[in-house]
């Protein structure tokens, strides 16, 4: 028989490296663990096999990757193909912006938005049928959901802080969702009418957060109330959202930047604006992140944690993404961690092309839950099944605010939740499984800040050591220039159903009539969508065969 050919087939059938003693791993432990005191965040890669003569290889592409990220940070083009300057960084230390304008916009924006916040909690800004804002839909999709959601998860306590308000997320396009959406809403207290919906687009045009617009403007509009009069826009000046906001004077509007991505905005006005409503310490968010972005600048690849992880990454994949990131946090705060971090690494680095124009296909996929729920999950495969992971356990030493309950004589459940984690990295080491522990003292804003910085700036050098630009997502633009070629096939195919009104032929029959037999695929999902919604306008009948199925309007 044929032999199948295997990708990657080295790796694949590679047999699992014989794990370390407990004494070899005590040793390797204090010679590589990355302890910064500045940041109380330590990073052990003991468990990731490598030696020194991989960290002396590694030498020259690091410190390559240190220099791009200064040069980055001085505000070189970093994104060639937008022409443009990635400034993250900036956020949270306006004193390194290029010029003097992006740093008194940016202190001035951090300004507007505590003001805000403040006349929101105090009942200065309220809405015209309500006491108070009780409520805010946060309309936005990609980073301008993932990052306030994490946020929100992570820090939130509503009503801890008078007057801060609970958020509720329309991040896609489904019309059920947005439904549960404002039902949920609707079951609150202070109903819509006491709801800010803030919409969040850098254009004003991108399709989600476009149609969550619509579909939150109807909303209010069923209700009786003035959507204008809820509503805050977040995006950049002279945008469509901006006009929009400018014309229906909404409540505020709060800027965006070219200098910005999505995946890199949580610390911009997209994530800091719903954190400040919901009482989130904003200032030492942007404190953390700007403490862990200095122990980050630090051209000592042991001594710097993002450096580190990069390093991490690139031995364990060989430079090439073989193997996935398992995203483990023992705290239920981080859950949405994982979800937040697929974006950030996935975007950033899945690329077809290196900055060179070689076809390369670069990429680490991104996936995780939380201990110790993943031990009832997935962590059965990470075990015994495919090797094609490393883990990231992210370890919280403070288990809450006060004393715990003893569940067991001299045992809480913060003991057990410790006991989960060091046994769960224990058994994927036993079996050749690398991992890497992220250790942090507490839960705070501080510490989130410092979580997001550090994988930020960990993408951002593991970028330089593989050669592609982190900076721009044309995968991204293909798919969205893929749903408007849907959408235009959509009005041609509409257009000859009213041409042939009162007549039933299948999609490949329609399909033919308006002139277009390559898309009779799309042609037929178009059809079966709408025919399957009461509104969509189109009556189907059935045929032996899904595909045989007439289509046609009344």
């Amino acid at each position: 028989m044929r032999k199948r050919k295997v990708r990657h087939m080295t790796i694949a059938t590679k047999a699992p490296t014989k794990a370390p003693t407990a004494s070899e791993c005590w040793t390797r432990y204090k010679k590589y663990l990355c302890s910064v005191p500045s940041v109380a965040v330590r990073l052990d890669p003991s468990r990731m096999g490598f030696d020194d003569g991989f960290l002396e290889k590694m030498d020259a592409p690091m410190a390559q990757a240190f220099a791009a990220m200064k040069e980055l940070e001085k505000g070189e083009i970093a994104n060639p193909d937008e022409g443009r300057m990635v400034g993250h960084y900036w956020l949270r230390d306006a004193k390194l912006a290029p010029t003097e304008e992006i740093k008194t916009t940016i202190e001035s924006t951090l300004d507007a938005i505590d003001a805000f916040a403040t006349k929101v909690h105090g009942g200065e800004i309220k809405p015209p049928t309500a006491d108070c804002f009780e409520n805010m839909i946060v309309v936005g999709i990609g980073g301008s959901a993932l990052g306030p959601q994490f946020v929100s998860d992570a820090l939130a306590d509503h009503g801890v802080k008078a007057g801060t308000l609970r958020a509720f997320y329309i991040d896609n396009s489904d019309p059920d969702g947005i439904d549960r959406c404002f039902a949920r809403v609707r079951r609150t207290n202070g109903g819509l009418a006491a709801t800010m919906t803030i919409v969040i687009s850098k254009s004003g045009s991108t399709p989600e957060a476009r149609n969550g617009m619509l579909e939150a403007a109807n909303a209010y509009k069923a209700d009786g109330l003035d959507f204008a009069a809820h509503a805050v826009a977040i995006t950049m000046d002279g945008s469509k959202l901006d006009a929009v906001a400018t014309d229906g004077k909404w409540l505020a509007k709060f800027p965006m930047w070219d200098w910005v991505g999505g995946r890199t905005s949580e610390l911009s006005s997209v994530g800091l604006v719903p954190a400040a409503l919901e009482g989130v310490d904003i200032r030492g968010m942007l404190e953390g992140a700007r403490q862990m972005d200095e122990a980050t600048r630090v051209e000592d690849k042991l001594a710097n944690p993002a450096a580190l992880l990069a390093l991490c990454w690139y031995f364990s994949g060989n430079g090439r993404g073989e193997k996935d990131m398992v995203i483990l946090p023992y705290k239920d705060r981080l859950l949405l961690l994982s979800r937040y971090l697929q974006q950030l690494v996935m975007e950033s680095l899945g690329k077809r092309l290196d900055l060179d124009g070689n076809v390369v296909h670069q990429g680490i996929a991104v996936y995780g839950n939380k201990g110790s729920t993943d031990q009832h999950a997935y962590v059965q495969q990470l075990r015994d099944g495919v090797p094609n992971f490393f883990a990231t356990f992210i370890q919280v030493l403070n288990d809450r605010g006060g004393e715990s309950l003893q569940v067991e004589e001299g045992v809480t459940c913060g003991d057990y939740l410790l006991g989960f984690l060091l046994g769960t990295r224990e058994a994927l080491h036993s079996a050749g499984r690398g991992s890497v522990t992220l250790t942090i003292p507490q839960i705070d804003a501080q510490n989130v800040g410092k979580l997001i910085a550090l994988f930020e700036r960990a993408v951002g050098l593991y970028a330089t050591l593989v050669n592609v630009n982190a900076y721009h997502q044309p995968g991204v633009e293909a798919g969205k220039k893929a749903a408007a070629s849907v959408l235009e096939v959509q009005e041609k195919l509409f257009a000859d159903l009213e041409s042939h009104k009162g007549s039933f032929r299948t999609a490949d029959e329609i399909a033919t009539s308006m002139g277009s037999p390559d898309h009779v695929e799309t042609v037929f999902h178009i059809l079966e969508h709408r025919a399957a919604n009461t509104d969509g306008g189109v009556v189907s009948e059935a045929g032996d065969a899904p595909f045989d199925a007439k289509f046609g309007v009344r």
